[in-house]
Parts: structure tokens; C-alpha cells; sequence
């Protein structure tokens, strides 16, 4: 069936434009504007030393404000012995979680209350950075005219569950959205972001009531973008494989967990869901299957997805002879989703329910 290969080659089609087109930091200046990078850390004390090391090696005048959000852990300890004697870093003991939000909107919202820079740089605390990451993402977002950019950093991806499902975050944006048309398009259905790192100013973060738009949104960067947009700010997700890298997760369960909190707000509605699943098979399933059933376009639609993944896998940095592993990976990822609408009221996070 020609549907079959046409679905896939579009996709092909759009991975290839962003290919060339996405924006990559490159550049450095003199930043003319105060910059702020805050940290919002709950029971991250493995973490607590790396992320002190790679923000203290930052090339530019930047002030650090990490927020430790209540936790069961060494986390405000580790972070008061780590950033003591060096006057760029505020550490803040975060207030008890508010009525209807949820942790880390809360703890950025704490954050952004407690700084006053004109441009703010959100970093995950498993985020590590090359010393002039963060000079490089602002100065491209100032370069393109725009009011926020993610720069989506490289997934580290280790065991065999991490190479099936990791590879698939920048492969999802890469393939379904014309990004350099999108980022000023501001058309909120268009919002792609990774609040593993964030970076936007000030004044369009005021325009949305700095979190309050996100805090009970548990994919808080994407909602965020979309709220950004709504107000007529113009950003996009950026290349940051270069720049940032982060294994988010080491194992199946923390996959299954980590999915499992998300997954089942990502698309608006149950309806939403099934929609993406049945795309899922029809551009990266069911080509494989008529390909083995002796269908010559299926073969040509198998060919054109894993091209989509031997491109995204080159520009992310990733490993691109898992390319061919791709239907099983996508077959994994609709396990996710229906696991993550089976959990979705029971799902604990960072010992909270979500």
C-alpha cells in the first residue's frame, strides 16, 4: 500500500529540513543582559556535586540559584558544602509545596521570585554543560530575536532499554515539526521545549505570571512554551547535543516510571492518545510488517523511517545502527502510553504522588 511509504517520506521529508535548518548554538559574545541560571533539586544529592562543578566552570558573569525542594535526602547539606565560599551561588530552602501545584513548578516558581536577572536559564540537575553552554544558548537566542529557546541536550543512553526509548525524544520533534517555521509562527500546537534546559527572558516569562500558567502541568516545559506562545512570544526547542549532555534515566523501571507520570498528559485527551498510537503503527510498524509480506512499498516505508532515526540519530549525537532497530522501539513506546493511562491516578515521583 502506497499510504504506507507516502507517511513515512513525509516524515523523511520534515526530519531532512530540520536537519539543515535547526538552530545550533555556535557563537559566543559579551552578553549585555544579567543572566540567572536556577536549579530546582528534590533528593538530588548524587547529583549535587555535578551540577556545582559544571556551573562554577560557566564562562561569564551568571548567578546561580539553587532551590532544594524539601528533600528526604542530603540535598540541602551537600548543596550548602559544595557552593560555600563562591558568592555566585544562592541556595535556597525551598517553602512547603502549595495547594495545586505540583513540585518542580513550584520550585521554579520559588526560583524566579527569588531572582531578578533579565534573562533566566532553567537547568536539570543531572544537566552536564561544556563551560560555554549557557553563553551560547543566550547568545543565540538574542541572535535569532527570539524569547526563549530549549537547547535539548544529548541523551546519554546505555543499557538496551535506554537506546530503544531515549532516541525517540529528539526523534519525535525532528520528524512532525517544521521547526524554523514554527518558532514564529507562534502557534501554540507547535510548542516543542525540554526543561532539562531552558532558556528565556524575563519579560516574556512575566507576561505568563512567571509558573503560574504550568503548575499543575506535569510536562511543565512544553505547557510553558505553548503559554509563552499564546502571549505572543516566539521560541523553539534548539540543538544542544553539542553543548549539554544527560542520562535521564539507567534502567527499564526508571524508564517505566519516568514515562509512566507523563505520558498520559501528552496528548490532550484518551482520543488523543489512540490517535498517536495508530500514527505510531501506521508510519513505523506497519510498513515493516507489508514489507515482509512481499509489499515493495512496505520496504520503501521501512527504508524512510529509519532514515528519520539515522538522521536524528546524527544530529543528536546518538547511535545511528540503532536506527534499524526502530519499530521495536516505537512498539515499546505504545507500551508506555497505555501503561502510563493504566497508572496515571497512582504514579509516585520524587516520593509525591503526581
Amino acid at each position: 500500500m502506497i499510504l504506507f511509504f507516502l507517511l513515512p517520506l513525509t516524515l523523511l521529508t520534515i526530519a531532512a529540513i530540520n536537519f539543515v535548518h535547526i538552530r545550533t548554538p555556535k557563537a559566543i559574545s559579551e552578553l549585555q543582559d544579567s543572566v540567572g541560571v536556577v536549579v530546582p533539586m528534590r533528593n538530588e544529592a548524587e547529583n549535587v556535586e555535578g551540577i556545582v562543578a559544571t556551573l562554577s566552570a560557566q564562562d561569564g558573569p551568571f548567578h546561580f540559584y539553587l532551590l532544594d525542594d524539601n528533600s528526604e535526602d542530603s540535598t540541602f547539606e551537600l548543596l550548602q558544602r559544595f557552593t560555600a565560599g563562591d558568592k555566585r551561588f544562592t541556595v535556597i530552602k525551598g517553602a512547603p509545596l502549595a495547594d495545586g501545584w505540583i513540585g518542580k513548578t513550584w520550585a521554579l516558581q520559588q526560583l524566579f521570585e527569588a531572582s531578578n536577572e533579565e534573562v533566566l536559564v532553567s537547568i536539570d540537575a543531572d544537566v552536564r554543560l561544556i563551560n560555554d553552554a549557557i553563553n551560547k544558548a543566550v547568545t543565540l537566542m538574542h541572535s535569532a530575536r527570539l524569547d526563549f529557546v530549549s537547547p535539548y541536550p544529548r541523551q546519554i543512553a546505555q543499557s538496551f532499554a535506554e537506546r530503544l526509548i531515549q532516541p525517540l525524544l529528539q526523534w519525535s520533534w525532528l520528524t512532525t515539526v517544521p521547526l524554523r517555521y514554527a518558532e514564529g509562527a507562534r502557534n501554540k500546537s507547535m510548542a516543542v521545549a525540554n526543561g532539562q534546559f531552558f532558556v528565556v527572558k524575563r519579560s516574556a516569562l512575566e507576561s505568563v505570571d512567571g509558573y503560574q500558567s504550568v503548575k499543575d502541568a506535569v510536562i511543565d516545559d512544553v505547557f510553558l512554551a505553548r503559554s509563552l506562545m499564546a502571549k505572543g512570544s516566539s521560541g523553539t526547542v534548539i540543538n544542544g547535543s553539542d553543548i549539554a549532555e544527560t542520562r535521564m534515566y539507567s534502567s527499564w523501571s526508571e524508564i517505566e516510571a519516568g514515562y509512566g507520570k507523563s505520558l498520559s498528559k501528552a496528548f490532550g485527551s484518551l482520543l488523543g492518545a489512540i490517535f498517536v498510537i495508530a500514527f505510531l503503527f501506521a508510519t513505523s510498524i506497519a510498513p515493516l510488517i507489508l514489507g515482509l509480506l512481499g509489499d515493495p512499498y512496505g520496504w520503501l516505508g521501512f527504508a524512510a523511517i529509519v532514515g528519520t532515526r539515522v538522521l536524528s540519530a546524527i544530529k543528536s549525537r546518538g547511535r545511528v545502527l540503532d536506527s534499524v532497530l526502530h519499530p521495536i522501539s516505537i512498539v515499546a513506546l505504545i507500551y508506555l502510553i497505555v501503561y502510563s493511562y493504566l497508572v496515571r491516578k497512582t504514579v509516585m515521583w520524587k516520593g509525591r504522588t503526581v
